[in-house]
């Protein structure tokens, strides 16, 4: 049976002098992987190698979902680039290639990195049709990065989105422990606030020691994760404290470091 959607290359590596072995996240069918018979000739139905975070129409056999689908078909799409007064198109090819996101490996390797989580987060043929939309957004505001700095409040932002749409969503907008709703104190005030994974989301100074896996917090970054609309105009060391909490949470929950994860925080 031959199924139609709408996908982004997540992983490509080669199987052959002609062949790919292809990670698609679609829209309707969720993650799926397949052989593209082919794909590397110049001349194939492909138009050539299937590249990663390639995005467009393809259409797939899955008749046993427990072996490799069939790729039959692939037309590459293009995505708005935002942020200009005249909207601009891009062939989402050019993410690793030629002027894309190849000149900039920061932010070559937080989508790199995105792609990772993505992938071991999400089962085959477990539909996401928010995260995939999500993610689909993550790659088109990218366009628009100029710094370090803006790519790491979307990379946050894109991640806290992840966990929620899989089912991981940490609580943080009150302690995990006691449900206490956090809320911003006075300076005056000594002001605690930690972040469990074992807990999944923020705790506060009274259950603190039923967690000994907590990281504390600074005030400034509590108050970011407890109020999400606050990452964009955060300052760079906030946001590096925040990814490295999540880069923790993530080793936590999968059980090992992910592989990109040296690479955004030079870990």
């Amino acid at each position: 049976m031959l199924t139609k959607d709408t996908a982004i290359c997540i992983r490509a590596v080669d199987f052959s002098e002609t062949s790919q072995i292809v990670t698609f996240f679609a829209r309707a069918a969720g993650k799926i992987s397949a052989i593209a018979k082919g794909s590397k000739r110049p001349k194939s139905a492909f138009d050539g190698p299937i590249e990663i975070f390639s995005y467009g129409k393809i259409v797939f056999s899955d008749s046993n979902k427990e072996k490799l689908a069939t790729l039959t078909e692939f037309a590459p799409r293009q995505l708005d680039v935002p942020g200009t007064q005249k909207a601009r198109r891009f062939d989402a090819g050019q993410l690793v290639r030629g002027t894309g996101l190849s000149n900039n490996l920061f932010t070559m390797n937080c989508c790199l990195f995105s792609t990772e989580l993505l992938n071991n987060l999400t089962h085959d043929y477990d539909p996401h049709p928010q995260l995939f939309d999500d993610f689909l957004q993550f790659l088109e505001n990218i366009q628009g990065v100029s710094n370090k700095h803006q790519m790491l409040a979307l990379l946050i932002l894109f991640q806290l989105s992840l966990l929620k749409e899989v089912g991981l969503r940490p609580v943080l907008n009150a302690c995990a422990n006691c449900k206490t709703r956090y809320e911003h104190r006075a300076s005056s005030i000594e002001h605690r606030v930690y972040f469990s994974s074992s807990a999944n989301g923020l705790v506060c100074r009274d259950c603190e020691g039923a967690f000994p896996d907590r990281i504390k917090l600074t005030e400034t970054a509590a108050n970011c994760l407890a109020n999400l609309k606050l990452i964009a105009e955060s300052q760079e060391k906030t946001l590096i404290e925040i990814e490295t909490i999540l880069v923790h949470h993530f080793t936590e929950i999968l059980g090992r470091k992910p592989k990109m994860a040296k690479y955004i925080l030079n870990l």
